[in-house]
């Protein structure tokens, strides 16, 4: 499985940004996508999941609200609308799959649930 993460850059605080997620390699409905990030020096965080049919959704604290997690399954991507940012919100962001059917499920919050990872993308939010 192949992800390429896209829609990164440079943003003012309280700008919009929309990343996506490419998928290709195996059937891509049904199985489990997340976004994750990782700010410098810091670990990599949980931000949001979908479930494999995309109706079901979960989010970190820290974004809820201003974040919305979406999958087109006929276009085999995922998206991140990333609203209100924030220079904390400034990070490498990831898209990740999982190798376990979650249909219509979203347990998969940490990082030892998905199997597939794309390359990253950085968003940066200045003051």
């Amino acid at each position: 499985v192949q992800l390429q993460a896209s829609g990164g850059g440079l943003v003012q605080a309280g700008g919009s940004l929309r990343l996506s997620c490419a998928a290709s390699g195996r059937t891509f409905s049904g199985y489990g996508m997340g976004w994750f990030r990782q700010a410098p020096e810091k670990e990599r965080e949980f931000v949001a999941a979908v479930s494999g049919s995309g109706g079901k959704k979960v989010y970190a604290d820290a974004v809820k609200g201003r974040f919305t997690i979406s999958r087109d399954n006929a276009e085999n991507t995922v998206y991140l609308q990333m609203s209100s940012l924030r220079p904390e919100d400034t990070a490498v962001y990831y898209c990740a799959a999982t190798g376990t059917y979650y249909y219509d499920e979203v347990y998969h919050t940490q990082d030892s649930d998905y199997d597939y990872w794309g390359q990253g993308t950085q968003v940066t939010v200045s003051s």
